[in-house]
């Protein structure tokens, strides 16, 4: 018994930001379980190069679920219907063998379409640009690790760097919000001895900088929690609320 796959793949193809975009089908065969979605695209666009046709265009850089660059909506779900994964982690084996899987990009006005399933994510560049650091000297390398930092404080600061900025959260939310990115990037500085200088400067200019972005408010549907491959917890963002309100009150 043969151990291929085959699949039809509905794909949104749009020429640039300006056309107008459609689905379209294709048929890939002789897929390996083990292959990634990705991988799965890279078969389809050496057949469609073949035939002197465009291939599809898709973001991926370290394929290994770390850079957060490969974000595709697929079946309706931000990257796909796998929990706690990545597009490029995603394996053909998850999906029935002879379905059609439609692949779509991540769907938000902050993300404008620039080709097919890429899309443009630096709205969230310029957030982090607006304070999502530490500029303030703190000292040499050795003198910083001797700052004592509480075991809980530190695990809560690793827990929300653990985000990779991919815009899951966006795509999945119905009101198209950061919320959940940026409550991230503020608590894990927050929450640690380094980041309390610029704290209150911080929380007022990236949350600016997100509504100027003309991201959605949060209205606690928790799609953005359920659909985040590294599982950042909803409850950042009571935190990202917190550090706002003490910041505008000073």
């Amino acid at each position: 018994m043969s151990d291929k796959l085959s699949f039809n793949l509905r794909i949104w193809r749009q020429r640039s930001a300006d056309s107008k975009g459609r689905l379209e089908t294709y048929q890939i065969t002789d897929i390996t379980p083990d292959m990634s979605i990705l991988e799965a695209l890279d078969a389809l666009n050496e057949d469609l190069t073949r035939k002197d046709e465009d291939p599809v265009a898709f973001d991926s850089d370290c394929r290994e679920g770390i850079c957060g660059m490969c974000g595709l909506v697929i079946e309706g779900v931000a990257h796909g219907p796998h929990l706690a994964t990545t597009t490029c982690e995603l394996r053909m084996r998850h999906f029935t063998n002879g379905s059609t899987i439609t692949i779509e990009p991540f769907r938000a006005t902050p993300f404008p379409v620039i080709k097919d399933l890429v899309v443009d994510r630096s709205a969230f560049d310029r957030i982090i640009a607006k304070g999502g650091y530490v500029s303030v000297n703190t000292g040499a390398a050795a003198e910083a690790n001797m700052i004592p930092v509480a075991k809980d404080n530190a695990e809560k600061s690793m827990d929300a760097a653990a985000c990779i900025g991919c815009g899951a959260c966006v795509a999945s939310c119905p009101n198209a919000s950061a919320s959940l990115f940026v409550s991230a990037k503020i608590a894990q500085l927050a929450f640690l001895p380094q980041g309390n200088a610029e704290r209150n400067r911080r929380a007022l200019r990236m949350i600016e900088q997100m509504d100027m972005e003309n991201f959605g408010a949060c209205s606690n549907h928790g799609e953005c929690e359920a659909v985040c491959p590294k599982e950042i917890s909803i409850t950042h963002i009571a935190l990202l609320r917190r550090e706002y309100f003490k910041a505008a009150l000073k």
